[in-house]
């Protein structure tokens, strides 16, 4: 077995597949997103299509892991006839003795999870250790983790290991033996979905989920409600979601419960957004008194104490469904002329003393007070920390969107941030190209290690204005796979430099991984995002 530190691994990989005239040769696997440490050796080694699971530890008995382990070896040896039972396989290659492998090397996934607890927050240990063996030595590949997360990112790389040898219909591991030491550079790597200017189905908010866990992608930004529409059931508050489009396009509250347990089956946690005072004017539909007035819709009513009674309510329901300890509040965009050109709001405005900033300020922060009660911890677009900075709640966790040097600003003052640079981050911008995405750096600009901790990670954000069912797919995939490289691996082995020599094969290697996952990611190469191929061609090349 050799070491190559991640970086020099991936030259020497392009170096033979070029010299052999071939895009992606059989004998090299490509991880993405690059683990923080591994090495690799030359052995070929056979995965028996009957492979078992082992379990070992405290939490080796978790359903999530069961499950996980079920997923992936349906995925593993989708060509292998997995679906139809190995019986019937094997009783087809006893007629076709040209396939025929009477001895596998792997036959059996050995798995280690230490504790079991399964509660997943912020934070939560995702690391793991991989380790394939050499030919003939073992028969078993090794993994452990501290929990069942990080057992779910290792099964994640290990089905990356493998792949299917269409000449003895076998799943093999190329470069064997491999030891993986990984875990993640930021603790929240997010993806946004926007579920108000565009409906999505349950089973496509899925889809998504399960791609983001091919990408070890950790949280799904629910963003349910704007002033579009309200899709959400509220039980406290039930007229709420005559706010939406339809009576068709709605979520239930069994829905949501649904999409929070099958994230957290994948290791993802989903927080939730109710976006104040603005973006709101979707609440009066049902309840009217919540607008400043008929005809001057938004942001919400500053001055009525039942403005603040359904924001509570909204919360205390959602605190029952959305577990994560993070809450976002939204806070931009907010333009405040109904507040002061409605005369019962001006009246307020001055009897309390206040200009339509000082209420926005006085919203946020009561809206705030609200999250906090609950115990969540406050997450606000960067609008309020560019206002407000010294009033916001210790808790608070800015958003930055308006563009880069924000996130210095705000863990200067001691706040935590996220990283979603509209100009980079945000995927409804389609010509934004792969390598842009690629190298848009959370902590540029932040070099004291104290400050560079209180980033706790970055997002892409698909909203929703263009996109529906029939294109979100390809228009997150896979542009949003490279922020999730960046989100995950260490620095030093995702260098900005000569990224088409070191990053571009291998994503429009993870690009055809999705295509063969059954996500419709579009090509790498194209100016627009999203737009199909322009002629002929394979797809590792486009």
């Amino acid at each position: 077995m050799f070491l190559l530190k991640p970086a020099c691994l991936v030259l020497f990989l392009i170096s033979s597949a070029l010299s052999q005239g071939d895009p992606h040769p059989q004998s090299l696997t490509y991880l993405w997103p690059l683990p923080a440490q591994f090495a690799s050796g030359d052995d070929v080694l056979s995965v028996d299509p009957a492979l078992t699971l082992s379990v070992a530890g405290n939490g080796g008995a978790s359903p999530i892991l069961r499950a996980a382990f079920d997923r992936y070896r349906r995925i593993v040896f989708d060509h292998a006839g997995y679906g139809y039972g190995y019986g019937f396989i094997r009783k087809l290659r006893e007629r076709l003795p040209l396939v025929s492998v009477t001895q596998y090397d792997v036959v059996t996934l050995n798995v280690t999870v230490h504790s079991d607890n399964d509660e997943l927050q912020l934070g939560v240990d995702e690391s793991y250790t991989l380790v394939v063996p050499k030919a003939k030595e073992s028969s078993q590949v090794t993994l452990e983790a501290n929990t069942v997360y990080g057992a779910l990112r290792g099964l994640e790389t290990f089905s990356q290991l493998c792949s299917f040898d269409y000449t003895t219909k076998t799943v093999k591991i190329y470069k064997a033996p491999w030891s993986i030491q990984d875990k993640p550079r930021f603790a929240f790597r997010g993806l946004l979905l926007d579920t108000s200017r565009h409906y999505f189905p349950i089973n496509v908010i899925k889809q998504i989920i399960e791609a983001m866990s091919y990408a070890k992608l950790n949280v799904l930004h629910w963003h349910i409600i704007d002033e579009e529409s309200f899709p959400l059931e509220v039980p406290t508050y039930p007229k709420l979601w005559k706010g939406s489009y339809t009576k068709w396009e709605r979520y239930t509250v069994e829905d949501a419960y649904d999409i929070v347990n099958f994230a957290k089956m994948r290791g993802i946690n989903v927080m939730a957004e109710v976006d104040v005072p603005g973006h709101a004017e979707s609440w009066g539909a049902g309840y009217p008194d919540l607008w400043p007035s008929p005809s001057c819709r938004e942001p919400l009513d500053v001055s009525k104490t039942f403005t603040f009674d359904v924001i509570s309510g909204i919360l205390t329901d959602m605190r029952k469904i959305f577990p994560f300890e993070l809450f976002h509040l939204g806070g931009d965009e907010v333009n405040t002329d109904c507040w002061r050109s409605t005369s019962h709001i001006k009246g307020w405005l001055q009897n309390h003393n206040m200009t339509t900033n000082d209420a926005y300020q006085y919203f946020v922060l009561k809206a705030q007070e609200i999250a906090v009660s609950k115990n969540w911890s406050p997450v606000n677009w960067e609008e309020t920390f560019n206002t407000f900075p010294s009033k916001l709640h210790p808790k608070t966790i800015v958003h930055n969107w308006l563009g880069p040097g924000v996130c210095p600003k705000v863990v200067a003052k001691g706040f935590r941030c996220i990283y979603s640079n509209q100009g980079v981050w945000y995927l409804d911008h389609l010509d934004v190209p792969w390598d842009e995405v690629y190298t848009a750096e959370p902590l540029e600009g932040i070099n004291t290690a104290s400050e560079q901790e209180l980033v706790i990670g970055g997002e892409v954000c698909m909203w929703g204005e263009t996109v529906d069912t029939s294109n979100v797919q390809q228009t997150i995939w896979p542009r949003a796979a490279a922020a999730a490289e960046r989100l995950w691996s260490q620095r030093d082995s995702t260098s900005p430099q000569n990224v088409t020599l070191t990053a571009l094969p291998r994503f429009q290697n993870f690009r055809c991984l999705l295509n063969k996952r059954g996500v419709p990611a579009a090509p790498v190469t194209n100016f627009y995002a999203r737009r199909a191929p322009v002629g002929p061609g394979s797809c590792y090349e486009q």
